[in-house]
């Protein structure tokens, strides 16, 4: 049975099991994650909470209950000001322009946001999307992120996307005009691709002179269909490698720096949403099966909402709450849990950030950091906390000592 997160004295009180000593002493910022679950067909490598629609969105219940989730989380975040809101799914950009208004409008009643918050939404090409994009924007959407993968029409089809490349072009073409700032996912390693075809990708979505780029590996994600049923074609390990490898260098040459593990930006141009994610911020998920990271003085809990979105619905009308799990993170999930996502940065994070967002000494981990340091893994100035290129090449490697 869904706990729901206590609504009175969730500041000054110590939780059962909290551990001992570990005080936060300032708040990281803290972000907002709004989950859309709904997508035309569902891909058959997507391992996200995502579920083939069935007719038309039942917005007025899904608003609704986003009110309801948003209400009964207020008094765990008050006060504190939203820096990025992300709209994911699912295909946020199957929402209708009024939605999203109502959406946007919901937040700013209830949440500070700051005058020049990142405001992401996903959306994937499809030709009755399109002429959203400039409602989107004028309801407070100043950032796009397509779901491209491909522009080979024969890789989309491999991959069961219901666009194609010229309607891939076409989507970019709408997004650059309504807003400033646009991703585009890349999809590597995909059946039948050989590095010319990825090449002829990146070169392809170069030419939008967009600032922001996501590739990603094809992997052969637990309880999909691909996982059951691997499409013929993959390239090999070696391949795949190879291919990120060259992705980075062509991205280089044309002023993309990778700063984290799949993310590639022009300078000033990271995303901002995700960039709280891997430094350890907060961010609260609202949504069926959205997830949340709230940090308070003395503790840092996670939450999960119920996934299925009929079910989710219900819960808030009958029940207003629809948690599906909360844990109180202990001191020996802190430092892999923080070691876990700063190291995907190139870069890594300033030392100190341990202690702030942990609540812990970075005493606690010593001994890990000098064995990462001794083994060439991370980098030795003490005052940050990143991996070297050959800690970076062996992340799992360098992760896996904080455990």
């Amino acid at each position: 049975m869904a706990r729901a997160i206590p609504i009175v004295s969730e500041l000054g009180r110590k939780a059962p099991g909290a551990a001992p000593g570990a005080v936060l002493t300032a708040l990281p910022p803290l972000s907002l994650y709004i989950h859309v679950p709904w997508c035309v067909r569902k891909c058959p490598y997507c391992d996200f909470n995502s579920h083939a629609l069935d007719g038309e969105i039942p917005e007025g219940a899904y608003l609704a209950a986003l009110r309801r989730d948003l209400e009964q989380s207020l008094p765990q975040v008050w006060g504190r000001r939203i820096t990025s809101v992300f709209l994911g799914g699912g295909t946020p950009s199957l929402l209708s322009v009024a939605a999203v208004d109502e959406l946007l409008g919901m937040v700013r009643a209830y949440l500070p946001l700051l005058p020049e918050a990142e405001i992401t939404m996903e959306a994937n090409p499809g030709t009755a999307e399109h002429g959203r994009f400039q409602g989107y924007a004028r309801a407070g959407v100043n950032r796009l992120s397509l779901g491209i993968q491909s522009f080979d029409d024969a890789c989309l089809l491999a991959l069961g996307r219901i666009h194609d490349g010229r309607q891939a072009r076409a989507a970019i073409e709408a997004a650059l005009a309504a807003v400033e700032r646009v991703n585009l996912d890349l999809m590597t390693g995909l059946p039948g691709q050989d590095m010319a075809g990825l090449e002829r990708d990146v070169r392809a979505a170069l030419a939008f002179g967009t600032e922001h780029l996501s590739c990603y590996d094809l992997t052969l994600e637990p309880n999909t269909v691909f996982a059951k049923y691997p499409p013929p074609g993959l390239p090999d390990d070696d391949q795949a490698g190879e291919m990120q490898d060259r992705v980075e260098a062509l991205l280089a040459e044309a002023g993309l720096e990778r700063y984290e593990v799949s993310a590639y930006a022009r300078p000033g141009a990271r995303c901002r949403h995700n960039l709280n994610y891997w430094e350890f911020g907060d961010y609260l998920g609202v949504g069926p099966g959205a997830h949340g990271k709230l940090s308070f003085h003395d503790r840092i809990v996670r939450q999960a909402r119920i996934r299925q979105p009929e079910r989710w619905m219900q819960k808030l009308e009958t029940e207003g709450a629809a948690l599906a799990d909360t844990r109180e993170l202990t001191a020996d999930d802190l430092p892999f849990e923080f070691m876990l996502n700063a190291l995907r940065l190139r870069d890594g994070v300033p030392a100190a950030w341990f202690a702030e967002r942990t609540g812990l000494s970075l005493a606690a981990i010593q001994a890990p950091l000098r064995r990462a340091v001794e083994r060439g893994l991370l980098d030795a100035d003490p005052t940050r906390l990143a991996p070297t290129p050959l800690g970076w090449r062996f992340l799992n490697d360098l992760q896996s000592l904080f455990l």
